[in-house]
């Protein structure tokens, strides 16, 4: 017998918070009546009904899409004793693994899976899938500098792919750029801006591929929509 917000948790259909708010809006029913928060069932035994449809099978694989605040570490420990991605998992979800890295300092999409083929497929380093960013950077680019980021700037002796780069907002001295990449060097965005001259103050993924992050609040989680899994499995189809 479990927590029946636990089985929810782990048979993917939200996680334990948002599954408690299912189960008070009446939306969890247990063998014909309304399910109560912390109530324990059997799922071989027990009837569970989500939104008047049968609780789905346990999944073989988790997909889930965090909203990393800056500060976190993109790992699942760190021997300097920094937050980590695991410090945002509830208990009652099995071990998850970030796919990638997003770095200290910036914020934004991290895709958290145990499901080793996407995670190959995602960090591919000829990957297809864009990774959308808004990032602020210091001063206000030229057309010009814009150009040649777009075409591609030698790092470390390779060229990197073209990107999308677009202006969105001036501030004073400030610039805020909207940044698509199919590729994902090691703090690549940061280090071309810097060798623009345009350093970097504020970076946030917003998107990786298909999967928004849309209005997910800072620090918190969320299991993948099937059409967002969907995509997923398209990407390790086409890599794999």
């Amino acid at each position: 017998m479990e927590r029946l917000q636990k089985i929810l948790a782990h048979r993917g259909v939200a996680a334990r918070r948002q599954a408690e708010a299912l189960i008070r809006a009446g939306q969890v029913w247990v063998n014909g009546r309304p399910a109560q928060v912390g109530q324990k069932c059997d799922p071989q035994v027990d009837e569970i009904t989500v939104r008047g449809q049968p609780l789905p099978p346990a999944p073989a694989h988790w997909y889930y899409l965090l909203h990393k605040p800056v500060g976190v570490v993109s790992t699942c420990a760190d021997p300097q004793g920094r937050p980590t991605v695991r410090d945002f998992l509830p208990p009652d979800l099995p071990p998850l693994y970030p796919v990638g890295r997003l770095d200290y300092d910036s914020s934004g999409a991290l895709l958290l899976t145990n499901d080793g083929a996407l995670t190959l497929a995602l960090t591919h380093p000829r990957h297809p899938v864009w990774k959308t960013y808004r990032v602020w950077v210091q001063g206000q680019p030229t057309p010009q500098v814009l150009a040649q980021w777009r075409q591609g700037v030698p790092l470390d002796g390779q060229k990197t792919l073209p990107a999308q780069v677009r202006m969105l907002r001036k501030t004073g001295h400030q610039t805020l750029l909207e940044i698509q990449l199919r590729e994902g060097r090691n703090r690549q965005i940061r280090r071309v801006a810097a060798q623009l001259g345009y350093p970097v103050l504020r970076l946030h993924r917003q998107a990786i591929g298909d999967i928004q992050l849309g209005t997910l609040p800072v620090g918190h989680l969320r299991p993948l929509t099937p059409q967002e899994q969907a995509f997923c499995q398209a990407v390790c189809a086409h890599i794999l």
